[in-house]
């Protein structure tokens, strides 16, 4: 599952039928005639992942939702296990270095993340006790927390009725009520419109609606290869029922990764990440050829706090302030 801060709260009835035309066509949808079918279907073939099971707890899927932003669900397994095995609470990441959360995160891709990621555990620590918030303006309200994530975990972890809008979902919608092949490239207010429209009344059922719809669209409603014969809801897809036409919009963005500025990032930051202590310049010189574009890159991980500069031409990943406050030190007593 992928992720866009684009989700959005609501706390209104839904309404009795969903206009598609949000979506981009005229058609009704009856949100009644998905939800049954499409949370039947998840009870039956959800993946037993590790901050689905009770012991995750609301840090557990938390961390999930920010370790799976544009990251594969293969990729983030052994990295979540790791690091929950090391951090099982908020304030045990808090206490340590943001450098510490930076280098666990390994090779996961966009490190930013880990360190919004120990922000929000430090402000935990610091503002809730120790207790991740249920409540979506608290979790708003954290450091590197945007619309979906927040919707995400009060809707996870606490069972909240909120609109949880990730890539998978939006192409869900996008096929079974829009009639088109692919969403927007961005998350647009008529989507959003969908998705409250959709959203069941029922709280519990809400957020059992926002897993299963996120699931569908990981494992049946894919970006590519769809498999509309193991669609609980394909009789009521307008998509399929169009006969799938091909995408018309925007071109879909694609990623390169070769080459690029962030390869030479995740090169440096290798290196910074596998040092037990601050690296000299000439260690990171060796890693990328180029001259310019490697300067460039390490001036941009200085610049968002990724890497420290020290006298004498070193780096290291940041040191930062660690939180002691309640509910730090050892994880014990965690139920």
């Amino acid at each position: 599952m992928t992720a866009t801060h684009a989700s959005q709260t609501s706390d209104t009835p839904s309404a009795p039928a969903a206009d598609a035309s949000a979506a981009g066509t005229s058609a009704a949808v009856d949100p009644a005639a998905l939800h049954t079918p499409v949370i039947a279907w998840f009870e039956q073939h959800a993946r037993d992942l590790p901050w689905r099971r009770p012991e995750a707890g609301a840090w557990g899927v938390m961390v999930s939702e920010f370790m799976l932003q544009q990251t594969p669900v293969s990729r983030v397994l052994p990295v979540y296990e790791q690091w929950m095995a090391r951090w099982p609470r908020p304030a045990d990441l808090a206490a340590e270095a943001p450098g510490e959360a930076v280098r666990a995160w390994g090779r996961l891709g966009y490190p930013r993340r880990a360190l919004r990621l120990h922000g929000a555990a430090q402000a935990i620590a610091e503002r809730h006790g120790g207790e991740v918030p249920s409540e979506h303006a608290q979790l708003l309200a954290l450091p590197g927390i945007g619309e979906y994530t927040a919707a995400a975990v009060a809707s996870f972890a606490y069972g909240r009725r909120h609109a949880v809008l990730d890539t998978n979902v939006r192409r869900v919608f996008a096929r079974a009520a829009g009639g088109v092949q692919y969403p927007p490239n961005a998350t647009t207010a008529a989507e959003r419109r969908l998705a409250r429209a959709l959203l069941p009344e029922d709280e519990a059922t809400a957020a059992r609606w926002a897993a299963a719809s996120m699931e569908l669209g990981a494992l049946v409603c894919t970006a590519r290869n769809e498999d509309c014969g193991r669609c609980p809801i394909a009789e009521r897809c307008a998509w399929r029922l169009a006969g799938k036409p091909a995408h018309d919009g925007p071109a879909r963005r694609g990623q390169t990764y070769a080459g690029t500025d962030r390869q030479v990032r995740g090169r440096l930051l290798a290196v910074l990440r596998e040092a037990a202590g601050p690296v000299p310049q000439s260690a990171l010189d060796a890693v990328w050829d180029e001259p310019v574009q490697r300067a460039r890159a390490l001036d941009g991980l200085v610049a968002d706090g990724l890497v420290e500069p020290l006298d004498g031409a070193r780096y290291r990943l940041p040191a930062g302030r660690p939180v002691t406050g309640p509910g730090s030190g050892p994880a014990a007593g965690r139920p």
